[in-house]
């Protein structure tokens, strides 16, 4: 993993993947963005919808590999990038390896369930059958805000609902 090597055009497509994320904190979904990229260009582009769409493997990740794989006509998508907000979950993990994706950049890391290097490295398992290049921190601070401002309002807006509840319930009992 690396931290410093990035160009760029790197910081581009990440900033290209935070603006995925703001789709999803749009539609009251985590923040998570993605973007997959081939030969220079934006192949996929995705973002969280595992709410909206009632499927726990809705992630980023897995919405770009399956639009890609449509637009490739391939599951494989060798030679690729995959540009990220948050450090990969297992199941994420495992369908990039499985998808072949060459390179992963993501920028922030996800200290309760992150694959690739923070919790665990499903990347550098001897058991893996593909290897992918991971790189970590490109625009970390601003990714990590950007979901850490998101908890913070959700977490804000369900102590406001409580506490209305609670008031509610001690103007009935008045009457």
């Amino acid at each position: 993993m690396s931290t410093d090597t990035f160009t760029p055009q790197d910081e581009h497509f990440m900033r290209l993947a935070m603006e995925q994320a703001k789709l999803a904190e749009q539609q009251g979904e985590v923040p998570v963005g993605a973007v997959l990229v081939k030969e220079g260009k934006v192949i996929a582009t995705g973002w969280n919808q595992s709410i909206g769409q009632h499927d726990a493997t809705a992630h980023a990740e897995i919405q770009v590999l399956r639009q890609a794989g449509q637009q490739l006509g391939n599951y494989r998508l060798l030679d690729t990038t995959l540009y990220v907000t948050l450090e990969p979950c297992p199941m994420c993990a495992g369908a990039l390896l499985h998808s072949r994706v060459k390179r992963i950049v993501f920028g922030a890391p996800d200290l309760k369930a992150g694959a690739a290097g923070t919790v665990l490295n499903l990347f550098e398992h001897q058991a893996a059958y593909h290897y992918a290049d991971v790189e970590h921190g490109l625009l970390e601070s601003e990714c990590r805000e950007q979901l850490q401002a998101f908890f913070r309002r959700r977490r804000k807006e369900k102590k406001a609902a409580k506490q209305a509840l609670k008031n509610d319930d001690a103007s009935e009992s008045m009457e």
